[in-house]
């Protein structure tokens, strides 16, 4: 069976509040599916309902085709999950703390502790209690716990939460690793886009409890906005000579090398596809431009581009 992971028309109810809205998802084997909306949107209700730890007022959910509900507790026996915070026994050391995972995860293999503290950079924690942990290092407790047993499925719910830079590519690289060679199919919820974008086979966007956007990173590449960035010394008069040319123009603000400048972004396909023309018109008429770039719409971009088309966007 290909489709790991499926959610049929699933909905959660609190009173009158829809907190997720008839959600049909499907990721199959060995993908990577990232599931972003703001906070409040949906995701961790959703990742609850998958995990049993909530039932959903209607609809279904199924892991490797198994319903998931209270009667087939062997769902979750190939799942490993965090779920907003990892929490672990305060008072005891981590290396204890995977010793009862270990065990209620039945996993025979006691070398898997060595494994996963390895493969994690804990040696150094291994005996230090876990109340004395920062949260970063709490947080990689949190995923070796996730995937003692080696899962077949990953729920995770901010994983890369507390993590300093160098954390964060090193989980990223496990995510990728654990999918591209052991066939692990991640689901990955998280509010920081551009690292669900360096890893994401398949992104959907849930917005107020509604799935309002799915598509795979081939299709989202070509769906991202590309624009020409123009500077210059004389920009209203550069603005005005692409204007005459019936190029759209307008004014920006960018980062560049900490600075904040404001631009020329010009929107038109044959702009963005043939600079040099745009360079070619302003020389000539007296206006050369100091920069010339294209620039692509990032994840973040896109994402709240998506809300506000859908018709909720920041106001």
């Amino acid at each position: 069976m290909n489709e790991i992971i499926n959610t049929i028309n699933l909905t959660k109810t609190y009173g009158k509040t829809k907190a997720v809205n008839n959600i049909n998802l499907s990721v199959k084997k060995g993908e990577i599916f990232g599931f972003i909306g703001l906070n409040g949107a949906g995701k961790t209700t959703v990742i609850r309902m998958l995990l049993g730890m909530i039932s959903p007022t209607s609809g279904e959910c199924y892991l490797q085709g198994k319903k998931v509900n209270a009667r087939n507790i062997d769902t979750w026996s190939d799942v490993g999950y965090i779920v907003e915070t990892p929490y672990s026994y305060p008072e005891l050391t981590v290396r204890e703390n995977l010793e009862i995972v270990r065990k209620l995860r039945v996993v025979k293999d006691k070398d898997s502790i060595n494994w996963i503290i390895k493969k994690l950079k804990l040696e150094k924690y291994e005996l230090k209690k876990v109340k004395h942990l920062s949260l970063g290092n709490a947080q990689r407790l949190g995923i070796a716990k996730a995937i003692i047993h080696k899962p077949k499925i990953l729920l995770l719910d901010e994983p890369t939460n507390g993590l300093d830079p160098a954390g964060i590519v090193e989980v990223l690289k496990l995510l990728k690793d654990l999918a591209k060679n052991s066939d692990v199919t991640i689901l990955v919820s998280s509010h920081k886009l551009n690292e669900i974008s360096r890893i994401a086979t398949n992104i959907a966007i849930i917005h107020d409890g509604r799935l309002i956007k799915k598509i795979d990173k081939k299709e989202l590449e070509h769906e991202l906005k590309k624009s020409l960035i123009i500077d210059g010394k004389y920009k209203n008069e550069m603005k005005l000579i692409l204007s005459k040319a019936e190029y759209e123009t307008n004014t920006i603000a960018i980062e560049n090398s900490n600075e904040k400048l404001s631009v020329l972004q010009v929107h038109n396909e044959d702009a963005v596809n043939n600079p040099e023309k745009i360079a070619t018109l302003l020389v000539n008429n007296g206006y050369p431009p100091r920069m010339l770039k294209v620039q692509k719409e990032d994840l973040e971009e896109y994402f709240l581009r998506a809300i506000d088309e859908f018709g909720g966007g920041l106001k």
